[in-house]
């Protein structure tokens, strides 16, 4: 599921952030203490829509805050140091008075603060402040993060792929898979150059052997493109490339991997969603709209379903007509 495969990277990043502030830190070297309160400003503005700064923007070295949202009225303190003196040290400052209608939160960046919750602090100028909520680490945020709608997970997924990606991403390889998507892309897919007839009673017979019903209207609308792509596939193989065999081998796989995962038409669209991101993956991929993103994946897709690529076939299934 592309939710467990957002979060799983999302959990990744943030605790092997965390892990390298705690050994840095260990190491006087604070780097990574400084860059991650313009990355803890992001994060957080985009998970609870608030419109953080950075306070040494505009009030260099000021003590006890770090972020600063006037809109929802909040000053937030980011640190890797996650003790109950750190707390009480900032609701005491003097600076603090200035912003006796504000709400405080504490942020601890390499720690678990989960006992720190359940302390009571003395707030001398009377701040909001509530321990039990205003008391984050990783795993409250990764908390939150687990229960957002898919759409917002992504959000989160792809600004902390842009912030923490590796230098050089091991995922984004070129693929010949997006060679043939960059190839299909420019066709015509209105021109019905068909010259090898398909067998649609086969198709049908491999449809209700498989219980694909609910794959049916996609398998039908593109199975009309197998000689557009038969044709691609075999100038690649003729130069030998043999970039259908990977990519079909590539589609089979993502069926062979999810078997057990899903059934009848869960599976046929699943492998859809998986290939179609491994294409987005790519390094040689040339981003085209989404739409016509989804028209090529499915093209790629069915016709792998009419080569006996994926899905089981009914006896003596023949798909081209002789």
């Amino acid at each position: 599921m592309n939710r467990s495969k957002y979060f799983d990277y999302i959990e990744e990043k943030l605790n092997t952030l965390a892990a390298r502030i705690e050994i840095k830190g260990k190491l006087n070297i604070l780097d990574l203490h400084l860059h991650s309160e313009n990355f803890y400003r992001d994060l957080l503005n985009k998970l609870f829509n608030w419109k953080l700064k950075n306070i040494n923007e505009f009030k260099p070295n000021t003590e006890a805050i770090d972020l600063i949202c006037e809109s929802n009225k909040l000053i937030i303190q980011v640190s890797a140091t996650c003790t109950i003196e750190k707390i009480k040290t900032a609701l005491n400052k003097k600076i603090i008075r200035e912003y006796d209608d504000y709400h405080f939160k504490f942020i601890s960046i390499s720690k678990d603060a989960s006992k720190l919750r359940k302390n009571k602090f003395i707030n001398s100028h009377g701040i909001f402040f509530d321990p039990a909520d205003d008391i984050y680490d990783i795993a409250s945020i990764l908390k939150y993060i687990v229960n957002l709608d898919i759409d917002h997970q992504r959000e989160v997924h792809d600004f902390i792929k842009k912030e923490l990606g590796q230098e050089i991403d091991i995922e984004k390889l070129e693929s010949n898979l997006a060679s043939i998507i960059n190839i299909l892309a420019k066709e015509n897919l209105d021109k019905n150059d068909q010259f090898i007839e398909i067998d649609s009673f086969e198709i049908e017979r491999k449809i209700s052997f498989n219980n694909l019903d609910d794959a049916r209207i996609v398998i039908d609308d593109y199975n009309v493109h197998y000689n557009r792509l038969d044709k691609i596939y075999s100038e690649f193989d003729m130069s030998g490339t043999n970039k259908s065999s990977a990519v079909l081998a590539t589609i089979r796989g993502e069926y062979a991997r999810n078997l057990m995962v899903k059934k009848d038409g869960e599976l046929f669209y699943l492998i859809i969603d998986n290939i179609r991101e491994k294409i987005i993956q790519s390094a040689n991929f040339f981003k085209i709209p989404s739409d016509e993103l989804d028209v090529c994946v499915n093209i790629l897709v069915v016709d792998a379903f009419i080569r006996c690529k994926i899905f089981e076939n009914p006896k003596n299934y023949k798909y081209v007509v002789a």
